[in-house]
């Protein structure tokens, strides 16, 4: 199990909103400062500081900014699946809290953060170990296994998306392909998906790329690779989605290597 490969995101100051989105790992956030809005589909939650937030693998959701005047602060660490059942000898688990105010839960958070840095992998699983085993009280046992989201009639679309995510994508291309007029095949899209098709589009191609970054990447090559007009078109949707621009995150990367 590749524990040194455990990644976390540190957001100094949260200023845009985050659109609709998911990952494919669980979100784990600490919130240091201000409070955290994230909505689901028939709910939000509002977390603030010294709380932990969580999202379950592939739960579409976007992150609002309550007052832009007001400074939101966080760490979030990414756990994939195979990694939390790994440490939880198989189980496979769904969050059902969301909400988590523990001190315990805290302590145990930034361990695994510092756990990260060091790179070092009976460090990084110790520690999640215990970490997941504090958490494992506000979930319960996810009856199916986690896999990409089912979007019934559109599933051959994502994965044309997937297979050609270096491509730039036309939306009358992709109508044709569904066999519906474009402004039909948008409005379907959002049904089944909970996003526009160029908001999926962008998603995945910015989390795509951000797996491609590393100490030594050129981001203008990234940038074009995956079909960007300029790397400031790559940078101001990076930051969309991830919270940082794509050079805050090599730099975060370079130092984590250090």
């Amino acid at each position: 199990m590749l524990f040194d490969t455990l990644e976390y995101i540190t957001i100094e100051k949260q200023t845009t909103s985050f659109p609709k989105h998911f990952h494919e790992t669980f979100c784990i956030s600490l919130i240091h400062q201000g409070v955290e809005q994230i909505e689901f589909e028939n709910h939000s939650l509002f977390t603030e500081a010294g709380s932990i937030s969580i999202t379950n693998p592939y739960e579409i959701h976007s992150n609002p900014i309550i007052d832009e005047d007001s400074c939101l602060k966080f760490d979030t660490i990414y756990v994939p699946n195979a990694i939390m059942k790994s440490i939880l000898n198989g189980e496979n688990i769904k969050f059902i809290t969301r909400q988590i105010t523990s001190k315990k839960a805290n302590e145990e958070f930034l361990l695994v953060k510092k756990a990260i840095d060091s790179k070092n992998a009976e460090r990084i699983e110790l520690h999640l170990s215990e970490f997941a085993n504090t958490l494992k009280c506000y979930s319960q046992e996810n009856e199916e296994e986690y896999s990409n989201l089912n979007f019934d009639t559109f599933n051959p679309i994502i994965d044309y998306i997937e297979t050609h995510i270096f491509d730039k994508f036309n939306l009358n291309e992709l109508s044709k392909m569904a066999h519906i007029n474009k402004f039909g095949f948008a409005k379907k899209f959002k049904v089944a998906t909970g996003m526009t098709p160029m908001n999926y589009i962008l998603m995945r191609k910015i989390f795509s790329s951000k797996k491609a970054i590393q100490s030594d990447t050129e981001l203008t090559d990234i940038a074009y690779q995956y079909g960007f007009t300029d790397m400031a078109h790559y940078s101001k949707t990076f930051k969309r989605f991830i919270g940082i621009s794509p050079k805050q995150y090599k730099e975060s990367t370079l130092v984590k290597t250090k």
